[in-house]
Formats: structure tokens, C-alpha cells, sequence
């Protein structure tokens, strides 16, 4: 056996991903080279890592043993460069965060600079939906999670960020006769929605419940980005968060309809499980947010006022 650590961390990606393509663009190699160093590395094996069906990749039983002792492998050279670092003075390891996917406007701005400050630290960022959130933070497999709607079921902790506002939007034909519309607009507007267990659809709910709105629903997407591409495409009217559709705005791509009662606000808040024990990193982390989170919202989101 003569493997390097190299063709471990790629087999574990392709392991992961099941796609030399996927892997490739996670590892920031070309899939030839992930293709070569793949082969290279099943030659040093009697028994097949992986089988490829209908240009699809299977991994073997025995690939997932091996993908499994990779994983714990790489994690020890992890914690041999953490230590070392940490001897150096140097804060050293891991940062997980997960992130509802509308958040990924604001979560990178709250974490640039102190990454900056301590280049020791790897940051594992994972942006998906509000359930898959609470999800991995519920079962401990990350530090922080970064939500816009508390959970109400799960002790926990939480720091405030900032605000959140949300607008109804239209498209660049949208016509607005009127300064402000009541919210009997909404009988005329076929309203497009985030896919359940999205904290952007449960204020929306939230606040269509609470103040009876007659809401058509014509159709449920299942990213922010999806639902502003098809109010950009005329398919209908959503209610989105203002942190993602700034640059539509400006490009006069989408328009705010003007709504008593809009905008509806909420929250962005990092939190982490009350009797969770948190590392030196985590712990300097909520420090550095506590110290430094007015000016970060001066500084970067300052826009936000204007609206």
C-alpha cells in the first residue's frame, strides 16, 4: 500500500458525493486529475471501491469501509495541524455553522474577518432549509446554526444579529398606481411560496394566518433563488427577504409593491444548544460577534435602512 492522503481526501469526496464531476468541483481540481488519482488509488486494491452503472458511481460495501477509515484518517491529520497550531498560540480547529439558505446573504459577512484573524480555524459552512437546520444542530453535529425564525421545541441558546425585513415583489412589468395598496391586493396576485419547512414560507404563513389574507397560491419553489427567478419571469408575486433581492432592485429587475403592514419583520439570530459545552473557538467566536456585530451592520448592511 503506497496511498497518499491526497487520494484519501479524494475517494472520500467521491465517496461523499457519488460523482466524480461533484467532487471535482468541491476539491477545485479538474475531473480528469480527480479521474486519475481515483484509479491510482483503486489499483492499490484487490476488491472494487466503487461500480459504475449507466455512468453512474456506486460505492462498494468494501469502498464504504474504506471511505469510513479515510474519513477518520484525515480527521487525525486534521487534529495533528490543530495541535501544532495551538502550541503556537493560535486558535486551532473547527468551525461548523450550519445556515438556512436565505442566510447565506449575511452569514459570510459575520465570519470573514474572524476567519482573517485566526487562519488556524477551518470553517465548515453548510447552507440548506430551515428543518435540515435545526436538524443537525438538534443532534449536535454542528457549533452555531443561523436561523431567522426560533424553534420552539429545542433549548437553546441565541445571540441577536439583526433585522430581517421582508417585502411583497413583483417583476419589472409590475404596474404600482397607488403609494401604498391594502391588503386586499392579494385577491388579485398570484402568490409564489418557499417549500414547507423554510423560514422564509413560515412568516409568510405566519403573517397571511394572522391577518386573514385571501392568498392564491400559484406554485412552491424550493430555494430563494428560485422563487426570485420566476418573479423575475413573470409567473407570479412572492413575499421575499430584502437581504436577497438587493441587487434585483437595483437592476430594477423586481419591484417592491408597496402593502400596509409590509414590511414584516423578523430576526437573525445565531444559536447553539443550552447545555452544549463549547469549544475555545466557538466560545471566542460569540465573543468576537458580541464585540463587533454593530459595526459589521454598519458597515456592511447599512443599505437595509433604506428601505
Amino acid at each position: 500500500m503506497n496511498y497518499t492522503l491526497h487520494q484519501l481526501k479524494i475517494f472520500l469526496e467521491v465517496a461523499n458525493t457519488q460523482s466524480i464531476t461533484k467532487a471535482s468541483e468541491e476539491l477545485h481540481l479538474t475531473q480528469p486529475a480527480v479521474s486519475i488519482q481515483l484509479k491510482n488509488f483503486q489499483n492499490q486494491f484487490d476488491l472494487p471501491l466503487f461500480e459504475v452503472i449507466n455512468k453512474r458511481i456506486y460505492i462498494t460495501d468494501f469502498g464504504k469501509e474504506i471511505a469510513e477509515a479515510a474519513d477518520k484518517i484525515l480527521a487525525e491529520v486534521h487534529s495533528i495541524n490543530y495541535k501544532m497550531n495551538a502550541h503556537k498560540g493560535e486558535l486551532a480547529g473547527r468551525l461548523k455553522i450550519s445556515v438556512v439558505s436565505t442566510g447565506k446573504y449575511i452569514a459570510p459577512f459575520f465570519l470573514a474577518d474572524f476567519i482573517k484573524l485566526n487562519p488556524g480555524i477551518d470553517l465548515i459552512m453548510d447552507v440548506t432549509n430551515k428543518a435540515q437546520v435545526l436538524m443537525s444542530l438538534e443532534q449536535n453535529e454542528v457549533d452555531f446554526s443561523l436561523v431567522s425564525v426560533l424553534p420552539e421545541t429545542i433549548g437553546l441558546e441565541k445571540l441577536e444579529l439583526m433585522q430581517n425585513k421582508l417585502f411583497l415583489v413583483g417583476n419589472a412589468e409590475t404596474k404600482i398606481n397607488k403609494k401604498q395598496y391594502n391588503k386586499d391586493i392579494f385577491e388579485q396576485l398570484p402568490i409564489i411560496y418557499r417549500e414547507k419547512g423554510s423560514g422564509t414560507r413560515h412568516v409568510m404563513e405566519r403573517y397571511i394566518k394572522d391577518n386573514n389574507l385571501p392568498v392564491h397560491k400559484k406554485m412552491e419553489l424550493t430555494s430563494n433563488e428560485a422563487v426570485k427567478q420566476a418573479v423575475i419571469a413573470g409567473l407570479g408575486c412572492s413575499i421575499m427577504p430584502l437581504i436577497g433581492i438587493r441587487n434585483e432592485l437595483q437592476n430594477e429587475q423586481l419591484k417592491i409593491i408597496p402593502v400596509k403592514g409590509f414590511p414584516i419583520s423578523s430576526t437573525w439570530f445565531l444559536i447553539w444548544l443550552k447545555d452544549k459545552k463549547l469549544s475555545p473557538i466557538a466560545q471566542e467566536y460569540v465573543s468576537y460577534l458580541k464585540l463587533n456585530k454593530a459595526h459589521i451592520i454598519e458597515k456592511k448592511f447599512d443599505w437595509i435602512e433604506k428601505y
